[in-house]
């Protein structure tokens, strides 16, 4: 059985020393705690070089003694001396707020963050984009495996369903540019170009880009969640388990419906678009509609409507690659999901606007102006 604790006092040179002996645990202890507060000060050092034992709350009230009297713990073995420092670092004031970084060092920080994630999920794109066309080649190789169900049921989610609220913005849009641009134009007394605005801008620009803004709100957001959902309940791992590829069950359908719908959606947005645009100048600008067709069939060459529709099938991949890398990125928890599904529209639309932009520049060079 451990000795007791207990202490003794002696006095050399002025300096008060208090010896301690037995074991310093929490059932030996006793009393000592109360006679020690008892003790009047200062005490210089406290000597443990006969202490037998000593556990966390021993170490305590050591610890709390020398704080008290600034006095000096000598005699203490290795075990003893690492509780002690444990303890003093537990009783360390907790800091409430960090230390304060200078603003250029974390504007370089956050910088150097977003790059380095920047990176990394390029890569994974990557990476993604060839385990995409993988399973492109193994199902080319293999018809059977090809899922025409999976394929038709994403055309109605992503093309069909999406009709309503893509004409409506779009009708929304022409209606816009064609006010906007009557406005200006009218300084100059050149409210007839304003056909020429509206057609040219909707079939070359705004039809394909508003409709995979749209598209990637509404379809990129609902593939990550679908896949993280699934990623987060391990129907993925189980449809690994009983020899189905995630990549080609879920990936493949939903990317080869987003390219074949992009091309239409974005026609039927520049037609709606353009009507749009012709009622508000049928209405302000007292242009009847035979006149506004004949003048769009005129002034708008048949390479926007080209440029159009390379376009389209190439934002409608980039929106169904982010959506389903995204997705299938989810590990963690339910909060996970949300995150990858914002990051998946943000990242979509963010591809979108720069390669909209590489087109601009593209097309401009091979001459289609």
């Amino acid at each position: 059985m451990a000795a007791t604790a207990d202490f003794t006092e002696d006095q050399q040179n002025g300096e008060r020393t208090l010896r301690f002996t037995g074991s310093l645990t929490v059932a030996a202890l006793g009393d000592l705690p109360e006679r020690i507060r008892q003790v009047p000060g200062p005490l210089a050092r406290l000597d443990l070089s006969q202490v037998e034992r000593m556990d966390t709350i021993g170490a305590w009230v050591i610890h709390r003694l020398a704080a008290d009297h600034a006095a000096t713990i000598t005699g203490a073995n290795d075990q003893a001396s690492k509780l002690i420092g444990q303890v003093d670092r537990a009783d360390q004031p907790v800091r409430m707020r960090p230390d304060r970084t200078p603003t250029l060092f974390k504007v370089l920080n956050e910088i150097g963050a977003a790059t380095a994630t920047a990176g990394r999920t390029m890569l994974g794109l990557l990476g993604f984009f060839g385990a995409l066309v993988v399973s492109i080649g193994h199902v080319m190789a293999h018809p059977s495996r090809f899922r025409i169900n999976a394929v038709i049921q994403r055309f109605e989610v992503v093309g069909v369903s999406a009709l309503g609220i893509i004409g409506l913005m779009s009708f929304l849009i022409g209606i816009v540019i064609a006010q906007q641009g009557a406005v200006q134009l009218r300084q100059f007394g050149a409210e007839i170009y304003t056909i020429n605005l509206v057609g040219r801008l909707t079939l070359r620009e705004l039809g394909v880009l508003m409709t995979a803004i749209m598209i990637a709100g509404r379809s990129g957001s609902a593939f990550a969640a679908q896949l993280g959902t699934m990623k987060l309940t391990e129907e993925i791992d189980a449809m690994r388990t009983i020899g189905v590829s995630p990549m080609e069950a879920l990936v493949l359908p939903r990317t080869l419906a987003s390219v074949v719908m992009m091309p239409l959606l974005g026609f039927y947005a520049s037609i709606v678009a353009m009507i749009g645009g012709g009622i508000l100048c049928w209405a302000a600008l007292d242009i009847p509609p035979v006149t506004f067709i004949q003048r769009i069939r005129e002034v708008t060459p048949i390479t926007d409507l080209y440029v159009g529709l390379i376009k389209a099938p190439v934002f409608g991949f980039i929106i169904a690659l982010s959506g389903c890398y995204q997705g299938m990125q989810v590990k963690a928890d339910a909060e996970e999901v949300g995150l990858r599904t914002t990051a998946a529209v943000v990242q979509a639309i963010f591809l979108v606007i720069v390669l909209d932009a590489f087109f601009a520049v593209f097309f401009t060079w091979v001459g289609w102006t």
